[in-house]
């Protein structure tokens, strides 16, 4: 069975409320998920919430997917998307005072506290010239390289076409390269 064909199996199964089909999407997308949504929001635990709510929507919602014009990682990242929007709405009306670290960034296991700290730093370092990037520009780097999408899955993400999304990436590449560049980065 191909890639996709797997996908379509299980994204099938979990459509008419199977477990284990739910279990197999969640390992497949989880880390993509949240890698996405931790970039956009900054902060761990609010990341691993939004991405906890992406999942918990996708199987009240799973058995009303089609596969006409749309895979199922730009539905599910489209899903993470609009959460994010909420969640930035919430926060502007009751803002809230982090829990993490500074400038802490993803975390990974098994890695010593000096390789933490570097992975932090640089991280740190990232999130802040990507927010000085234009939103869209912003959106293509995070969609493509913390979701780990491909061009057609973020130009359908983003409703353009996959040369706009190509354009759009190698500006946006060029200018997070000069500003980091030009921080000393």
């Amino acid at each position: 069975m191909s890639h996709s064909e797997d996908e379509r199996f299980w994204v099938e199964k979990a459509r008419t409320g199977d477990p284990e089909a739910v279990g197999w999407i969640y390992e497949r997308y989880f880390d993509r998920i949240y890698r996405y949504v931790h970039l956009k929001v900054g902060e761990a635990t609010e990341a691993e919430d939004i991405t906890e709510q992406v999942f918990l929507k996708m199987i009240e919602a799973v058995g009303k997917f089609h596969w006409q014009g749309s895979s199922f990682a730009s539905w599910l990242f489209r899903i993470a998307h609009n959460l994010i929007i909420d969640n930035a709405r919430q926060h502007s009306r009751r803002p809230q005072v982090p829990l993490d670290p500074v400038g802490e960034f993803l975390p990974s296991e098994g890695n010593d506290p000096h390789t933490l700290a570097e992975q932090s730093d640089i991280g740190a370092h990232l999130k802040e010239c990507i927010s000085e990037l234009t939103e869209l520009q912003a959106r293509v780097i995070t969609l493509k390289f913390a979701g780990g999408l491909s061009n057609a899955e973020v130009a359908e993400i983003m409703d353009r076409t996959e040369g706009a999304i190509k354009a759009l990436q190698y500006s946006a590449l060029q200018n997070l390269n000069k500003l980091m560049t030009s921080k000393g980065y």
